[in-house]
């Protein structure tokens, strides 16, 4: 399966208020391995960024002001999605903004699931991990993956540690092995050897006197299921 881990930053919040996409990171996995494959943009949003969201991503007016619009880069990006599976992180969030730009493209590019199909890692926590905080810092966390490198949100570093954070969730980077060799493989990485024509076990038996201690201390219980 082609899988693409995908993360986008944005002006604000709502893209029914006009907000509109900044940023997009993706990279791409096939057969859970990270091909090294990427696709990442910053986008001139042809409005002003609040300043809220700006603390949360680092992304400034300034800096966007000579980046290319949506159009400019839709066909690369829907040439680059088509096809897969998008693992997104809070799934809704992203795609609402995907939708809002396809369908102001022009000319109109559809919607996201026309062109594949989405996975939402935010509901796969939730489901592992009732109850606890499961926002990609905290799966970072929980799964030992240094965020160290996380000092603002990025959309191509965000979709890297989520990717990192998906394959841990659901079973870690490996492919899947036959128990048998699974153990060999696994002797033969960390140096074990394997001990054949191995001695019997030396079975020690209860003395009289522990025999009798053991008895007196059934007497004192009512109805002790083992006997």
């Amino acid at each position: 399966m082609r899988q693409i881990v995908l993360d986008t930053e944005t002006t604000g919040l709502d893209p029914a208020q006009g907000h509109r996409i900044i940023e997009i990171g993706a990279v791409e996995v096939i057969g859970r391995k990270l091909t090294g494959n990427t696709f990442h943009v910053y986008i001139n949003p042809l409005r002003v960024v609040e300043q809220e969201a700006i603390d949360v991503h680092g992304i400034t007016n300034e800096f966007l002001q000579d980046k290319p619009v949506f159009d400019a880069i839709v066909d690369d990006f829907i040439a680059f999605i088509e096809g897969a599976e998008l693992v997104i992180h809070n799934a809704p969030f992203d795609v609402g903004f995907m939708d809002h730009e396809f369908q102001r493209a022009t000319p109109k590019r559809g919607l996201t699931r026309d062109y594949c199909t989405v996975l939402d890692t935010l509901q796969l926590a939730r489901e592992q991990r009732p109850g606890q905080k499961n926002n990609l810092d905290a799966l970072c966390r929980a799964f030992g993956i240094d965020n160290s490198n996380r000092h603002f949100h990025g959309a191509l570093l965000d979709a890297e540690l989520l990717a990192d954070v998906y394959l841990a969730m659901t079973g870690g980077q490996t492919k899947l092995e036959l128990a048998g060799e699974q153990a060999k493989n696994n002797t033969e990485q960390r140096g074990w050897t394997a001990l054949k024509n191995k001695p019997a076990l030396r079975v020690i038996r209860a003395s009289a006197e522990e025999e009798q201690a053991h008895e007196a201390r059934l007497q004192q219980l009512k109805e002790p299921l083992w006997r």
